[in-house]
């Protein structure tokens, strides 16, 4: 009788290993590796990278955009047109944008570096990208649409005051993809992405056309826009947020439509950069660069953006919108 019985000591113990066969099952299955959403302990929304298990983005077949090839080499340069480059204006865009290339545009872009730093709690990933070529290339937003987009941030007969009206990278030029992130119980999770275009003291060759309109009978019309500029853009920046998401911009210098900057345009842009209020992006955009920031760090060799839903038809023109 004795011989069948199990000995307490003997239950507790195998019931220990059941239990820790149970906890590291479920470790192993939440450490698969992938490219998610998920949330993280501090309740932000980021953008996990764990190592990938294939050279894809996980887009589906239907309905992509422009898929962006990655060398890494300046030697071995691979050529993408700046239009694939570019196509995250749209992605971000709140409203509709028109997709505008120069005629007989040559302008290829390139990633050409990559460095990594990995310690226990964050990552950091610089990759230096070249465009060449003659031309230029711009995305302008539909003013009625950005308009609206502003409505609710003012007061009732308040001027609406620096509106996006187009983002555009003229000519050939160099630029940074800066990607950070935090490692938290060894999942790493990518929280901001930066495109600098001013590195190694190079001027940029991004600008963005702002302006502001002053309500004329109670409404905001594009036709009753004023103190249009021209601001010269540092850097882009985009980071993981569970609130409506805004891009983070660094100005260079600002001058008045058609002249030049000079050391006074420098002077406003550093001023500017203390008052301007980022504006809000669409949220797959916004995603969409923290997981091309995923890409970079995995050193992909490809990468695909989803389709944009608000990008108008492209177009192609010999005067330059911006000079008119």
């Amino acid at each position: 009788m004795r011989s069948h019985m199990i000995n307490p000591h003997i239950r507790q113990r195998n019931g220990g290993l059941i239990a820790l066969f149970a906890v590291t099952f479920i470790c192993l299955l939440f450490m698969t590796p992938c490219v998610r959403l998920s949330p993280d302990p501090n309740g932000s929304i980021g953008i996990h990278c764990d190592p990938p298990t294939a050279d894809d983005n996980n887009i589906t077949e239907d309905g992509n955009g422009p898929t962006m090839i990655m060398s890494y080499s300046k030697k071995n340069f691979v050529k993408n047109p700046i239009a694939s480059f570019m196509y995250f204006v749209p992605l971000i865009a709140p409203t509709r944008v028109d997709n505008i290339s120069s005629v007989n545009n040559t302008q290829q872009m390139g990633i050409i570096s990559h460095e990594i730093k990995v310690d226990s709690r964050s990552f950091y990933v610089a990759c230096e990208f070249e465009v060449l070529g003659n031309g230029f290339h711009m995305n302008t937003f539909d003013p009625v649409g950005m308009i609206a987009a502003h409505t609710d941030e003012i007061k009732k007969r308040e001027t609406m005051t620096n509106i996006l009206d187009y983002i555009k990278y003229d000519g050939e030029g160099f630029g940074v993809i800066k990607v950070k992130g935090t490692i938290i119980r060894s999942t790493k999770i990518v929280t901001e992405v930066d495109m600098q275009f001013n590195p190694r003291g190079h001027k940029s060759h991004v600008t963005i056309g702002l302006y502001d309109i002053k309500p004329k009978e109670g409404e905001y019309k594009y036709e009753n826009r004023s103190n249009e500029v021209v601001a010269r853009v540092n850097t882009l920046a985009f980071k993981k947020t569970e609130q409506t998401p805004r891009m983070g911009i660094e100005i260079a210098s600002i001058a008045k439509k058609s002249k030049s900057a000079g050391f006074f345009g420098r002077i406003k842009g550093a001023i500017a950069n203390l008052f301007i209020k980022p504006p809000k992006v669409d949220t797959l955009g916004n995603t969409t660069m923290l997981e091309f920031g995923c890409a970079l760090f995995q050193k992909k060799s490809t990468f695909t953006f989803p389709k944009a839903k608000n990008i108008e038809e492209s177009k192609i023109v010999e005067i330059d919108p911006t000079h008119k």
